[in-house]
C-alpha cells in the first residue's frame, strides 16, 4: 500500500493519462512530490484557513479543477444511486471487472439517450 492510503490503488502507472485530481486533503509537500516522483501531474484543490485565505488566482485554479472533478463524481453518484451499495457478489476479479463493466455500459446508455433527448 502506498502512502497515499486508499487513493493509491487508483494510481495507475500504466494509464496514460497522468493528471490526478484530488480534494484538498491531499495536498502537501510529500504528496506533491511523490506524485512528481511517480510522474504524475497533480491537479490538487487548495484549502484557506483562518489566518489565510486563498488569493483569487487559487480560487480560480480550485474552480478550473472542481469542474473536472465534479463531473467524475456525478457519474459515480449516478451509478451509485441506481445500483444501492456496490458490493459485488462475484467469485474472482473478472467476474466483479465484468459486472462493473456492464453497469458502466448501462450508465454509458442512458447518458446517451438522456444528450440525444435534450438535442433533439
Amino acid at each position: 500500500m502506498s502512502r497515499w492510503g486508499s487513493l493509491g490503488i487508483y494510481l495507475d502507472e500504466k494509464n496514460t493519462s497522468r493528471d490526478v485530481y484530488a480534494d484538498s486533503a491531499y495536498r502537501s509537500a510529500e504528496h506533491e512530490a511523490d506524485l512528481k516522483q511517480r510522474k504524475f501531474r497533480p491537479h490538487l484543490q487548495r484549502k484557506g484557513c483562518k489566518g489565510h485565505q486563498l488569493t483569487s488566482r487559487e480560487k480560480r485554479g480550485n474552480l478550473t479543477r472542481a469542474r473536472i472533478r465534479s463531473r467524475i463524481e456525478h457519474v459515480f453518484g449516478a451509478i451509485h444511486q441506481r445500483a444501492g451499495d456496490v458490493i459485488l457478489r462475484t467469485i474472482g476479479i473478472s467476474m466483479a471487472e465484468v459486472k462493473l463493466g456492464l453497469r458502466n455500459i448501462a450508465y454509458n446508455m442512458d447518458r446517451f439517450c438522456t444528450l440525444m433527448l435534450q438535442n433533439a
